[in-house]
């Protein structure tokens, strides 16, 4: 298939396509120029054609919505024809996030090769586990071979180290077929500045707005159509061309949108018309530090005058905090309002603990109530994440400072309550490895420039008390600290990672059998506490089944009361002591029990 190129390029007064260099000489031939300040190619380009544009004679620039960039992010553009895949997945029926048991992983860290092509070979290790949608960090093209992915700059394409848009098909494609869908992470709220050429084409970027990366995306400006459509075109094109499930939606707070239709609201009404014509779900999930649920909220409902976002479901952050803070004891950083059974009883039932009140780390009062009859599966929760690992100064895991026992608790909290679960690779064996920061720029002043960052930004966190030594915080480009950071896969096969793993398959088993712990009602949802103890109460609708989902944090264990008698265990953390005359369990700890009553 051949088709035309296209480029917006409103302030140009001629645009040149420039194919590759045959001797000394390129072959240049002038674009034509459309409506609305558009240029076409004169003749159509095959699949594989290597291309870039000239703007008023400069230097040739990579497309700004290139499909492929074989020869990194500075080089040419590559045409690439999404129809040469022959796609296996007719019998994928879709699969909506809510609900669904997610895996978060980084393509270049979850095998020792690095690619999508060796992910998929380890795609049945997570049908055994019992995953329905795995979520990618983001791979758009970003400079060099190694990094997070959160500073991209071609992310129309796939990052070539990781197989490149091919290979992204092929493992959707297998994913697919096992029965699980594909999510991926998407950042559109900014581009990293090596190989950022968009301002050279257009009004791509504004300093009406700043964020933490500097000028704003032009979201709302005079001449920001073109811009929003940028966004959302690509986002379809993903649900579309490479049958992808969802998108994650990096820090949409930065997406800084005065318009009276937010970008968000306008990219959630195409996706649903994008659905109708697919006619499978299509999720978009929204990583938000507003904790305000009107990012939820249809976009046809208004909340205080204002209509939706329209997401499917946001982050909750505010569980992971009280989850990790109770077990650990932590209360440095963003932590500091966190740690106290009843705080993650609220995070628990309410999601966000910051609901209106005041936030210590933020010095002002934060967020907003999630009204109750707002399900619980449109929040995303974890025990782990990318950021919640990799932003510690030694990218170490909770199984860093928490025996077995307190993980798997944590787990089963996350996993067995309302909302929609998230692990991140590795922690269903308690794996040791740690998720640090790395990037690979080629610039030796830019590379520079992130190490001294990384060591100022963990200069006030406390983390020498935190770790009982003095901290240096490894160097993000150098390459070994990419490789510490890849899994350990022998882990997995050790007695305690088999162990580990067994206890979380049973818990996402009876995630999708209990009916109680499938629901994502937070009313039929309670909790009690105790100093060490806390019990999670999950009521099925109607006359069915009540669990309590029992956990213990005390080394040394706890005897924990009931509400009535006539239980039944479910699952248990090693061996557990249930007196229905006294009305009370005993668990050794840390550990968890999850016990039935009619």
């Amino acid at each position: 298939m051949t088709e035309h190129v296209r480029v917006w390029a409103p302030r140009a007064g001629a645009v040149t396509l420039v194919r590759p260099v045959i001797g000394d000489t390129a072959d240049q031939v002038a674009m034509i120029a459309e409506p609305g300040g558009w240029w076409r190619s004169p003749e159509p380009l095959a699949h594989g054609t290597d291309y870039a544009f000239s703007l008023d004679g400069g230097p040739p620039r990579p497309d700004p919505r290139s499909p492929w960039q074989p020869a990194g992010v500075h080089g040419p553009s590559r045409t690439f024809d999404t129809a040469v895949h022959a796609w296996g997945d007719h019998a994928w029926e879709g699969r909506s996030v809510l609900g669904a048991v997610v895996y978060e992983l980084h393509v270049g860290a979850f095998t020792p090769t690095g690619t999508l092509d060796s992910a998929v070979g380890r795609l049945d290790h997570l049908v055994d586990l019992g995953v329905d949608m795995v979520e990618l960090m983001p791979v758009a093209a970003f400079p060099g071979t190694r990094g997070w992915g959160y500073d991209g700059v071609a992310p129309w394409a796939v990052h070539e180290a990781y197989g490149g848009p091919a290979a992204l098909q092929r493992f959707v494609d297998a994913a697919h077929v096992r029965g699980i869908a594909v999510c991926l992470d998407v950042v559109d709220n900014h581009l990293g500045p090596s190989g950022n050429y968009l301002a050279e084409f257009g009004p791509y970027f504004t300093d009406r707005h700043h964020t933490p990366w500097g000028k704003a995306v032009n979201l709302d400006g005079d001449d920001a159509a073109e811009v929003r459509a940028y966004v959302i075109d690509k986002a379809l094109r993903w649900f579309r061309d490479f049958h992808v499930d969802a998108l994650r939606l990096d820090a949409v707070h930065a997406l800084a949108d005065h318009s009276e239709r937010h970008l968000l609201a306008e990219l959630a009404d195409a996706t649903r018309d994008l659905e109708r014509d697919l006619g499978r779900p299509l999720s978009l999930v929204a990583e938000s530090d507003l904790n305000d649920a009107r990012m939820v909220t249809p976009t046809s409902e208004a909340i205080g005058g204002r209509g939706g976002y329209g997401m499917t479901a946001q982050w909750a952050d505010d569980v992971h905090h009280a989850l990790h803070a109770w077990f650990t004891g932590e209360k440095h950083g963003y932590y500091v309002d966190f740690g106290s059974a009843e705080t993650l009883a609220t995070a628990l039932t309410r999601v966000f603990v910051h609901d209106g009140g005041y936030s210590t780390f933020r010095g002002r009062e934060w967020g907003a109530p999630v009204p109750p009859d707002v399900d619980g599966r449109r929040f995303v929760v974890f025990g782990q994440n990318h950021d919640q690992v990799g932003n510690r100064a030694l990218g170490d895991r909770p199984s860093r400072v928490l025996p077995p026992g307190a993980l798997a608790a944590s787990a089963a909290l996350v996993l067995l309550g309302p909302g929609t679960p998230l692990l991140f690779m590795g922690e269903e064996w308690g794996a040791s490895t740690p998720f640090l920061y790395f990037t690979d720029h080629q610039e030796p002043e830019l590379g520079a420039a992130v190490r001294r960052g990384r060591t100022a930004e963990f200069g006030t966190h406390g983390w020498s008390e935190i770790y009982g030594h003095d901290v240096e915080v490894p160097d993000p480009q150098a390459r070994s600290t990419f490789a510490d950071s890849k899994l350990d896969w022998a882990e997995r096969e050790t007695d305690e990672g088999a162990w580990m793993f067994d206890v979380y398959a049973a818990l996402v088993h009876l995630r999708h059998s209990v009916s109680a712990v499938a629901s994502g009602d937070r009313r039929a949802t309670s909790v009690r506490t105790g100093s060490d103890w806390l019990v999670m109460t999950r009521r099925a609708p109607g006359e069915g089944e009540t669990v309590d989902v029992v956990v213990v944090r005390a080394d040394d264990g706890a005897t924990v009361p009931l509400e009535t008698s006539g239980h039944r265990a479910l699952l248990t953390w090693g061996a557990i002591s249930v007196d229905e005359e006294a009305r009370r369990v005993h668990l050794p700890g840390p550990g968890f029990a999850v016990l039935v009553r009619r």
